[in-house]
């Protein structure tokens, strides 16, 4: 049987009151909120299994979304989502005006059963204006953005070579890709990975 049809099982039982095993379903690294699932979308049409917002409100274990094009999306948080907020974490780790971008099974009734949510990811692309112990200070679009380093938890990629935990060859002027978790109503993220030149 198809893998997508598999998982899509899994998610509408687990919706509706069954137990699936989290991670079981899909990868929680933060590259894959970017990647692009293409099964059954038309060029250019919204992705029907995919939200992104800003949550507005929590009752139980469904999450209203206000979307950046002002949609509202019903997110379900069932026992095999995958929850990621800068590592792995737990349903209870989300709060009110965090954002997210969510990827499941959309319901019958609109709701979106969620396979993986990422809380407050970024991926955004900048200058190095200064390298300070543990923070990265970056030009992005004009804003300075104050990127933090996690002992234990962010890495660098050096030119695609495999993520280390060694960030000190990170240069003042040089481009850069962060992936990290944003620190809401603030210009501060937390860096889980960022892709550089040696």
């Amino acid at each position: 049987m198809n893998q997508t049809v598999n998982r899509r099982r899994l998610l509408a039982t687990a919706a509706l009151g069954g137990v699936v095993g989290a991670t079981g379903l899909g990868s929680l690294a933060p590259e894959a909120a970017f990647a692009t699932e293409a099964v059954g979308v038309e060029p250019g049409a919204p992705d029907p299994n995919f939200a992104e917002g800003l949550i507005s409100s929590i009752s139980g274990h469904m999450l209203l979304v206000t979307g950046s094009d002002t949609v509202l999306h019903s997110i379900r948080i069932t026992d095999g989502t995958s929850i990621w907020k800068l590592h792995p974490t737990t349903f209870d780790r989300i709060a009110v005006g965090d954002g997210l971008y969510a990827r499941g099974v959309r319901l019958p009734d609109g709701t979106l059963a969620a396979d993986s949510v990422w809380v407050n990811i970024v991926n955004l692309h900048g200058h190095i204006a200064a390298v300070g112990r543990n923070v990265v200070h970056l030009d992005h679009k004009g804003r300075r953005i104050v990127a933090h380093v996690v002992p234990g938890r962010s890495a660098a990629v050096y030119n695609g070579t495999p993520a280390v935990s060694d960030l000190s060859l990170l240069k003042v002027g040089r481009h850069v890709q962060i992936l990290g978790a944003w620190h809401p109503k603030t210009n501060e993220i937390d860096i889980a990975t960022v892709y550089a030149a040696a």
